[in-house]
């Protein structure tokens, strides 16, 4: 299908966008719905087969391969509904003339299939024509997925470790091949080689010899060589990569992956430039892959898409992106957790996004996984954790398993947020006077459980019923602070746009700029963290680092030698860059002194 809008809109944790392709599609705008969660997705297909009056039938985490099957039904149930809407509407469409104006009124001035339709209609055609030309010309948005490859955890029956197919991610993949979706599964978190080597197992990811694949493959990725490894890696198997998605290493929501000091500006231009390069090199080694393997070859190279996400705000920003870096579609993520018609977020959480400021939004080691997680301060989850700690029951009754990948004290692994593994910690520290009790204390307790907290919102807000626990983990980006009223979705997309304006405070820095000031804070804290052992493992990390970042403000002072404002930012940000910079070169002559 092709793209009605410039804008997608990317995963957000693992309820917040579940069921936003049902909310979004009909509109012609594509949106990701994550597979980590077959719990969650179980419960919405109950909730929406009962709003449809269609016949339910529970999959019991008993039955064989029930994490995939359960995947499958759901993603199958998401699409009729969306497929059933649609052939309605336009099969019907006099009646439904307000969804046709909704429709062309979300679209961009510069749509080209806004700017027919409007030729279209001034030649006074029937209703029939009307119905003929809709059909043949407007699209739904794409229901896409996503899978953190490195949540893959290996699963047991009856204490027998099962094949590396059920797997969590594996299993995860399987459910959305056997789907009927004709969408795409973005990959992020990085290379899973065993996981990628399990796609070749499905017929869909191929291309057809006019070049048509129904799975396409999306990878998230943090700059161009890993763009390159990863695609050459899955050619090898006579696999296409059909996009790749730019995500910002810090200013993002969710888990952070932090680039070593390698800037979103740079490496979008590295993408632009090297774009047929990429193409190139990538599509000889998947073309020799399925020559060798008796598959079909298309008959011209295959095409890619290059995207981007993450810390976007403003029209301006949105446009520049599309036009400096020729991008195909910008990611708008958390501003559209306030757009309840969109997104699911209870009221509660919707009260605390609306009112947070910079300081309630945090990188924070709350993760399970170990990775930095974006975080809103005093929300009901964080609350919860404390006051279960204060009562002696600190930690998570872990009901779910999703993230039990340490494997310390027990071989089918545990979550560092588990009651289980928290208690074990609690004993090892009791003796130890390296440090204070409550320091160490602090840092297991600080892990929380991401998989019910994730999901929590939507049992609330959907009134569905359950055991688990209510506390709200919620996971916007720093950009959360500029954005503080709830929005229907036509003000969220004018203001992509550039119709209106919804941000009312007028000190929100350029997204490059923003960027640019989590990095410093990220490699501060890098500098007070290794300052009493340092090495010359973190000479070279910390040197590298830097060195990127004095490459990328010169690269943004080009770029903007034109704006004052940003000028004036950017002078702001080198000067707590050179501080910094001082601080390293006192660290290297410790380390001078010491060998």
């Amino acid at each position: 299908m092709s793209n009605s809008h410039s804008f997608h809109i990317p995963v957000m944790g693992t309820a917040f966008t579940a069921d936003t392709p049902l909310k979004v599609a009909q509109y012609g705008i594509d949106s990701v719905i994550a597979l980590a969660d077959d719990v969650l997705l179980e419960r919405l297909r109950k909730m929406y087969c009962d709003l449809n009056n269609r016949d339910y039938e529970e999959i019991s985490i008993k039955e064989e391969d029930s994490r995939a099957v359960r995947i499958t039904a759901y993603l199958n149930l998401v699409n009729e509904l969306i497929e059933e809407k649609y052939n309605n509407f336009i099969s019907k469409i006099k009646e439904k003339e307000e969804d046709l104006k909704q429709y062309f009124n979300l679209l961009p001035d510069t749509s080209n299939i806004k700017k027919d339709f409007q030729v279209f209609i001034e030649g006074l055609p029937s209703m029939e024509e009307i119905n003929f030309w809709v059909k043949e010309n407007m699209s739904l948005g794409s229901v896409d997925v996503n899978i953190m490859t490195k949540v893959d955890k290996t699963n047991y029956k009856k204490g027998v470790e099962l094949p590396s197919e059920f797997n969590d991610a594996h299993a995860g993949l399987r459910g959305f091949a056997n789907s009927n979706l004709e969408s795409s599964i973005i990959f992020s978190a990085g290379m899973n080689p065993r996981l990628y080597g399990y796609i070749s197992s499905f017929p869909d990811f191929f291309p057809n010899e006019n070049g048509y694949i129904k799975k396409k493959i999306v990878l998230k990725v943090s700059d161009f060589r890993s763009a390159m490894i990863q695609g050459k890696f899955l050619a090898k198997k006579g696999l296409w990569v059909s996009e790749y998605r730019v995500e910002s290493g810090l200013n993002c929501g969710g888990h952070a992956f932090a680039t070593d000091g390698f800037l979103m500006g740079p490496i979008l231009a590295e993408f632009r430039d090297k774009k047929q390069e990429l193409i190139d090199s990538t599509y000889e080694v998947c073309q020799q892959a399925l020559e060798s393997n008796d598959k079909i070859v298309p008959k011209e190279t295959l095409k890619i898409k290059i995207t981007a996400q993450g810390g976007v705000g403003t029209s301006e920003e949105h446009d520049f992106l599309i036009n400096h870096y020729n991008l195909d579609s910008v990611g708008w993520g958390t501003p559209f957790l306030l757009v309840p018609t969109v997104t699911t977020v209870d009221d509660d959480t919707i009260e605390q996004l609306k009112n947070a400021k910079e300081k309630d939004l945090y990188l924070s080691n709350v993760s399970p996984l170990g990775v930095p997680f974006n975080n809103l301060r005093g929300s009901s989850k964080e609350i919860e954790k404390m006051e279960n700690a204060q009562k002696g029951k600190a930690g998570s009754s872990c009901p779910r398993k999703f993230l039990a990948m340490n494997y310390e004290y027990n071989k089918q692994g545990m979550c560092t947020a588990s009651r289980k593994f928290q208690s074990i910690k609690f004993d090892e520290i009791k003796d130890e006077k390296e440090l204070t009790e409550n320091e160490k204390y602090d840092k297991i307790i600080e892990k929380t459980c991401l998989c019910v907290g994730l999901s929590a919102t939507s049992m609330i807000k959907n009134n569905i019923a359950t055991k688990d626990s209510m506390g709200v983990s919620i996971c916007p980006g720093p950009n959360m602070a500029y954005f503080s009223k709830t929005l229907s979705l036509s003000e969220m997309v004018h203001h992509i746009y550039g119709k209106i304006n919804v941000i009312s405070s007028d000190d929100r820095p350029n997204m490059f700029v923003k960027e640019f000031q989590l990095y410093i804070d990220f490699l501060k804290n890098k500098i007070r963290d290794v300052k009493d052992d340092f090495n010359k493992k973190q000479d070279k990390y910390l040197s590298k680092f830097m060195l990127n970042m004095n490459e990328g403000i010169e690269y943004y002072y080009n770029l903007f030698q034109d704006n004052n404002s940003v000028i004036s930012d950017l002078d702001n940000e080198k000067l707590k860059l050179n501080i910094l910079n001082s601080d390293i070169e006192k660290l290297k002559e410790t380390l001078v002194i010491n060998s």
